[in-house]
């Protein structure tokens, strides 16, 4: 990784709270070396309270541009001057643009998702899904699903009815969808909408780091061999979510493809310069496995 940097280097940075987790730095900072452009991507831990303040400093410091990501993905929006098809459907934005002071929100989230699960669309299209959450991620999710693998049912588990049912709301008078479902996490009989889907994705931070030991409970009788779990969680690589799966047979995926390839999506509109996604994952990965405990 480089050690120096000049007064023309363009910044890109990464906005949450909180951030330690995120592997964004090391694969956007490993992707400019690579294709030798004179960038620099740095996390920044910004409060919901600062987010107005993180905005205007993208063009007081003439950011080139900027990640967000958990928990400001849509409160973001009501501070930026555009937003893209995708990003106005979904109600979330995870990639800005500072097009010479014209800020344009992005959601590279559903390239990610899609990118992640196109090997198994013949199984999850046209069935029963189920998804919980109900927050900036679990919209990119259900935007992808509606758009390209037509699900049958949505059940969508979150903490609470109000949240879930506006994304319900949303999505179905933008998109034209109503086979929607909603349940609090987690009453006993949630286990049976579980059991009956193909597709089962989690869309929040439960069992993410540092808090790897937090799970969903009472799910081990909720999956079976005919599915497939996608945790959208990349730290740890494999979630406890994700192990209780796999224990009764589940095909399980975690979220490092997602995070490579939203992360190749936001690169490229940064720089115009396609992201060599086959070394960043061979990098991230031997630096996963060198940083394991």
């Amino acid at each position: 990784m480089r050690d120096s940097f000049f007064a023309n280097t363009e910044l890109i940075g990464l906005i949450g709270h909180p951030i330690k987790h995120s592997y964004s730095p090391f694969i956007q900072n490993y992707a400019f070396e690579l294709m030798n452009l004179d960038y620099v991507y740095l996390p920044f831990d910004i409060p919901t309270e600062n987010i107005k303040s993180a905005v205007n400093g993208i063009l007081a410091l003439e950011l080139k541009g900027l990640n967000v990501t958990l928990p400001h993905k849509e409160k973001i929006i009501k501070f930026l001057d555009e937003l893209s098809e995708e990003a106005s459907i979904i109600g979330a934005v995870n990639t800005i643009v500072n097009d010479h002071g014209k800020l344009i929100g992005y959601n590279t989230d559903a390239h990610g998702i899609l990118e992640t699960l196109l090997p198994y669309k013949d199984k999850i299209s046209g069935t029963k899904v189920t998804v919980i959450g109900a927050g900036g991620s679990a919209r990119a999710v259900i935007y992808t699903l509606l758009r390209h693998f037509k699900p049958e049912v949505i059940n969508i588990i979150n903490r609470t009815h109000q949240r879930a049912d506006n994304l319900v709301n949303d999505f179905s008078l933008k998109m034209r969808y109503d086979s929607f479902h909603t349940f609090e996490l987690f009453p006993p009989d949630n286990a049976e909408t579980l059991s009956n889907s193909r597709l089962i994705i989690n869309a929040t931070t439960m069992g993410m780091f540092p808090d790897v030991d937090d799970t969903i409970t009472n799910l081990e009788e909720s999956f079976n061999e005919e599915q497939i779990v996608f945790d959208l969680i990349y730290n740890p690589t494999k979630t406890n979510f994700l192990e209780m799966a796999e224990m009764q047979g589940a095909k399980v995926v975690g979220g490092l493809k997602m995070l490579i390839s939203q992360a190749a999506k936001s690169f490229e509109l940064w720089t115009g310069v396609e992201m060599p996604m086959d070394k960043i994952t061979q990098k991230l990965e031997e630096y996963i496995s060198r940083n394991a405990d």
